[in-house]
């Protein structure tokens, strides 16, 4: 992983290249927005290069997805694998933090001679790429925030992870965070990946309820005398 002075001088560098990349920051702050570079991802794609799980990592803008490739290796077994990603729905409050995604053109082709059981799968052709979310969910060992998957969906909820769902500080803390503000959307355009923010979801009541719920009726109760 890069350094943080490594971070620091790379946006400076790609800033002197790119001025432009100030004012959009601008407009897209007022519009509660947030564009970041792909140029910047890439960046990022190599730095994870270095690390040896993937090679030849690429990132294109296929509005208002993006397309995902590189060379990884699965239980011994070079591979090629890609797809485009379109983030369709996101829901962030306090019941749930959701992200539906789509999968097109998924690809996983082998990237070298093996004789491992998945080479064994894609040479055979069993394996239903046009069909990612539903090989997913037949897939052993499921990750608990996996909501939903079929045909060339995948439906996440980080709220299901029991680090996130069953902790009542953190419970708390998202209650808080968006009842302010919430993530509403991601996409890409042609040189960009946007996430756009919602400001006040439940309107300015549903953010005085949370802050009453969460901070003032927490912090009176410091106060009360406890029963014996």
């Amino acid at each position: 992983m890069p350094t943080p002075q490594q971070t620091v001088d790379a946006v400076r560098s790609y800033l002197r290249m790119h001025p432009e990349e100030l004012g959009r920051a601008v407009r897209s702050a007022l519009g509660l927005r947030f564009g970041v570079p792909l140029a910047a991802l890439r960046w990022l794609g190599q730095q994870a290069e270095r690390s040896g799980k993937i090679e030849d990592f690429q990132i294109d803008s296929v509005p208002p997805g993006i397309r995902l490739s590189g060379n990884v290796d699965l239980m011994n077994t070079p591979l090629r694998a890609g797809a485009i990603i379109f983030v369709e729905r996101i829901v962030f409050n306090d019941e749930e933090l959701t992200v539906a995604l789509r999968l097109e053109e998924v690809m996983l082709k082998l990237n070298g001679d093996s004789d491992s059981p998945v080479a064994a799968l894609i040479k055979s052709g069993a394996l239903d790429l046009s069909n990612p979310g539903t090989l997913v969910n037949f897939m052993p060992g499921r990750s608990p925030v996996l909501a939903e998957a079929n045909g060339n969906r995948i439906v996440l909820d980080l709220m299901r992870d029991p680090k996130i769902g069953r902790n009542p500080l953190v419970r708390r803390a998202v209650s808080l965070l968006t009842s302010f503000v919430t993530l509403h959307g991601v996409e890409s355009d042609t040189k960009h990946l946007d996430i756009a923010f919602r400001a006040l979801p439940t309107g300015l009541g549903g953010a005085a309820r949370s802050v009453r719920t969460h901070i003032v009726l927490p912090s009176m109760s410091r106060f009360l005398p406890r029963a014996r």
